[in-house]
């Protein structure tokens, strides 16, 4: 009798988890994070499946998968014999892995609000790995970046993208000391109508028509002058002395306390847009984390206030 073991052909364990997890997540980038491996690595792994079936066993539409008939076929059985591999005990690991949580976020936010505070959620939780990503506002598509975090902070209209409110912030020029000496600034004298004098910074992120609104000005977005596509960027050209920023004390609370930046004008307006925090992962680790960064961005609010009225 012929022996049919030597006609047996066996996929990887690794290519199992990775037809698994792409059929579940729905896409190659998704299935990356949760076996924390690349992308490309997972497609992969599925095309060696594949080529060992001889059969495709995903519809590709961009970067979103369809799992084919053959593919519907071919899943309980090696759900069943990965799930049976994951209850021997000779494959459970004597310590539990850390659990991994993604946070997407601007620049900005996380440069100067998330980071400088993730030591105290570590601190309440030391087995779970934190992973900071950014969210580019303007040159990323945010839904993607959404898709492959477990929580998503974004900038923009709350009516527009839902979410939960995390620091109700006003706005209002800021510039360095150094500038305003430069161009004999009146300080006490001035009124709104003076910044016509001055440099104005811009950017797309943040624009100026809610406070020339509050102050009675008609005038239309500035057109001239360093155009920057991100807060940070113009935080840091206006300590630079470049220009005037239109600045959210949360986010400048720094430089406000120790003087580097200089309020302008005590009138404050609603920015246009606000910091959101967007649920991406249904609860549990990623539910709490997001409490916690509703309190981080109220106490950053807070603090930028006190900072304002020294």
């Amino acid at each position: 009798m012929a022996d049919r073991a030597s006609d047996l052909r066996l996929p990887s364990l690794d290519g199992l988890r990775a037809v698994d997890a792409a059929a579940r997540l729905g896409s190659f980038e998704r299935a990356a994070a949760v076996l924390a491996i690349t992308a490309s690595a997972v497609a992969k792994r599925v095309a060696a499946v594949e080529d060992l079936l001889g059969t495709p066993l995903f519809i590709r539409n961009g970067r979103a998968l369809q799992p084919t008939p053959a593919c519907l076929d071919y899943l309980p059985p090696v759900r069943a014999a990965l799930a049976l591999l994951a209850q021997m005990p000779q494959h459970q690991r004597p310590h539990a892995r850390a659990r991994r949580l993604r946070i997407s976020a601007p620049p900005t936010f996380a440069r100067l609000v998330l980071v400088p505070a993730l030591e105290d959620f570590s601190r309440a939780h030391p087995g779970v790995d934190l992973e900071v990503v950014l969210s580019i506002p303007f040159l990323d598509n945010p839904d993607h970046s959404a898709a492959q975090a477990d929580v998503a902070v974004r900038h923009g209209d709350p009516q527009a993208l839902g979410g939960t409110v995390l620091m109700h912030d006003v706005v209002l020029p800021v510039a360095a000391p150094a500038l305003l000496q430069r161009l004999d600034w009146p300080a006490a004298a001035a009124t709104p109508a003076d910044l016509a004098r001055l440099p104005l910074l811009r950017t797309p992120v943040e624009p100026w028509a809610p406070w020339f609104r509050a102050a009675g000005l008609p005038w239309p977005e500035p057109d001239q002058g360093p155009r920057l596509v991100d807060l940070g960027l113009t935080l840091e050209a206006a300590l630079g002395g470049q220009g005037v920023a239109l600045a959210r004390p949360a986010l400048a609370r720094r430089w406000l306390a120790d003087g580097s930046l200089v309020p302008l004008f005590a009138l404050t307006a609603r920015p246009a847009h606000q910091y959101l925090h967007l649920p991406v992962a249904g609860g549990g680790l990623a539910a709490e984390f997001g409490r916690w960064l509703v309190d981080v961005g109220q106490a950053a609010a807070t603090e930028g206030l006190a900072a304002l009225r020294r």
